[in-house]
């Protein structure tokens, strides 16, 4: 039966986390980070999975996302930073576990948020889907004209309209904090993300401490983070060992994915594929320690 948790990040804010107990006994503990906007009940099935396979899993909501918001967005001031190195960053604390090997699942955000964790030497291994720089310059045509109707036209009319980012007034996801949609909007300026920002001097120094093997799977019809924007961003982790992998979902035989179809029901062959390769990753781990 799952258990909800409240965290207390380092700065005392509280957040709100779901345990999924493992089914038997636990083979590793395993956190699923989250995308921008998205709540944690978005990856309840994949917990689900997860857990019936052994895996004891939590999922959490950021401050101002989910079961972790304020009771109004509107003057609740956060720095985007603050969702790894603070709210992550105490799930991995409260799940680090010498007797098991903890393991991360990203979407999106969840890719950069790896590197911001100030103990990101507690995890194993990290599986990422969907992230990207997110540069509009990556994305097909079409595409890019969205995205710059959002960022310029929809994006300031909203924030001013309600004092935050009205994502659920476009059907885009959860509402975000005015301070979030300034950040990311600025960050996805730029082809590499906050790493080409001159404002974030030492970004990089955060990221060169990620040595953990990471495998990063785009969908070839994700067009906010197709390949080209995933090999941008992840050139940031110059000392891991990253893998990445392009998924086509006509040769998957598992429909579209986009950049949310990861973690839908029809998507259980790469959950497959993700737990098996952090298995993988576990048992070289064990084998070169012995």
């Amino acid at each position: 039966m799952t258990k909800q948790l409240t965290l207390t990040a380092a700065d005392g804010y509280p957040v709100v986390a779901t345990l999924y107990p493992a089914a038997g006994a636990a083979r590793a503990q395993l956190i699923v980070a989250s995308a921008t906007g998205v709540p944690q009940g978005y990856y309840r099935r994949f917990a689900e999975f997860a857990a019936a396979r052994g895996y004891r899993v939590l999922t959490l909501d950021y401050r101002g996302i989910g079961l972790s918001s304020p009771a109004t967005l509107k003057g609740f001031d956060v720095d985007f930073l603050d969702w790894g190195r603070l709210d992550l960053a105490a799930a991995v604390d409260y799940m680090a576990d010498t007797a098991l090997p903890l393991l991360m699942i990203g979407h999106s955000y969840g890719g950069h948020a790896l590197g911001l964790l100030p103990n990101q030497h507690k995890i194993a291994a990290c599986y990422l889907f969907g992230t990207s720089a997110g540069w509009h310059g990556w994305m097909p045509p079409l595409e890019r004209i969205k995205v710059w109707i959002t960022w310029h036209i929809a994006g300031p009319l909203l924030t001013r309209w309600h004092g935050y980012l009205a994502w659920s007034k476009l059907g885009m996801g959860e509402d975000l904090p005015l301070s979030i949609y300034r950040q990311w909007k600025r960050w996805c300026g730029f082809p590499r993300y906050f790493f080409d920002d001159p404002r974030m001097g030492d970004i990089r120094s955060s990221y060169d401490r990620v040595r953990m093997p990471v495998m990063a799977v785009n969908a070839l019809d994700d067009l906010w983070a197709p390949p080209a924007s995933r090999d941008a961003f992840m050139a940031g982790y110059r000392n891991a060992s990253v893998t990445t992998a392009d998924i086509d979902p006509a040769r998957a035989g598992i429909g579209a994915i986009g950049h949310m179809g990861y973690f839908r029901a029809s998507a259980q062959p790469l959950w497959e594929d993700a737990l098996g390769w952090l298995q993988l990753q576990t048992e070289l781990s064990s084998a070169t320690k012995s």
